[in-house]
This record gives structure tokens, sequence and C-alpha cells, in this order.
């Protein structure tokens, strides 16, 4: 009757999950960060400038920043991929590597040499690769990918483990 007077039992609350969701693979290999802002240059004709995260992911910035201003801006950049959904577009390039293009001019090169060498642990891996709840819709089915799909999710595990602790290794600047 006077059930405002009685104590309230709490609800239990659900644990909590990280936010953003994060792929669980997190590859132990190693793409060499010279060849990634070699290759980076030749695509854009040494017409940019562009900020090297820790593992091998690029900001592509505009010209003129200083290099506070270029650090700033480029984990600025990689914030707002990884805070919102980090949708991918894998783009196949003419040498054989696979350039991850993602929004705010955020990329990851997945170097054809590497990716073959460790094709085993890749192709094994590559489920990990998805965040959590993620489904991905290819010309195979949901979450169901062929090579170059294997190779782009594992190019983009790169960029989640930059975003969780972003460290700009150098800013590189465009050729005169």
């Amino acid at each position: 009757m006077f059930g405002f007077l009685k104590k309230k039992t709490a609800v239990p609350e659900e644990p909590k999950r990280n936010f953003p969701p994060t792929p669980a693979w997190r590859p132990s290999i190693e793409q060499p960060i010279d060849q990634i802002a070699e290759r980076l240059r030749h695509y854009t004709n040494g017409t940019r400038d562009f900020a090297l995260f820790t593992y091998g992911t690029i900001a592509i910035l505009p010209s003129g920043l200083t290099e506070t201003q270029a650090e700033m801006h480029a984990k600025d950049a990689l914030a707002k991929v990884f805070h919102a959904h980090p949708d991918m577009q894998p783009l196949q390039m003419n040498d054989g590597n696979i350039l991850v293009r993602y929004n705010h001019d955020v990329v990851n090169i997945v170097l054809d040499e590497v990716s073959a060498q460790h094709w085993t642990e890749i192709k094994s891996g590559h489920q990990g690769a998805l965040a959590r709840d993620e489904v991905l819709i290819t010309p195979l089915g949901q979450n169901k990918f062929d090579g170059f799909g294997m190779k782009a999710l594992f190019g983009r595990c790169f960029m989640f483990m930059d975003a969780q602790a972003p460290t700009v290794l150098r800013i590189e600047r465009m050729r005169a």
C-alpha cells in the first residue's frame, strides 16, 4: 500500500563494453614504415604532406601546417574515423598493394610482399579483424571474404591499433 516507502532494489547494470568496438586481432606483423611512406609519396606524386603513425596508418594533411598543427590535424582525423563507423574503401593498386581508404583522408597501405610473406597468419586471423557485432556484406555473403577482403581487414587492424594509442612517428612533406 505504501510502496513509495519501500526500499527500491537496484537494477544490476550491464557491464560496460569497450566503445568504440575494436577487433580482437592485433597482428604481430610489422610493415616497414619507410616503404609505406615511399608508396604513399608515389601514389600522390609527391604532392601531399602526410603524417605516419606507429603502426603505419597515414593521415594526409593540408599543405602549410606547422609540425604541431600537422600532428594535431592527423590525430584529430584519426579520432574522427575511429569514433564514427570506420567504413573502409579498399583499392587494389597497380603495384599489387592495397590502399585502404577511410573518411577524413586517413589511409593504410597493405604491402603485397608483406601480405604474401604472412599469408597464413592473415588468412587464419582475418575474422578476428572484425569489430564486435560488425557485419560486412561482400559478394560472398555476410562476413565472408576473398583474399583481397582478408588483406583489407588486415590493413584496417593497423588503423584500430593506431587510433587506440595515436602516436605520430613523423611528418612527411611534399616534394618541392
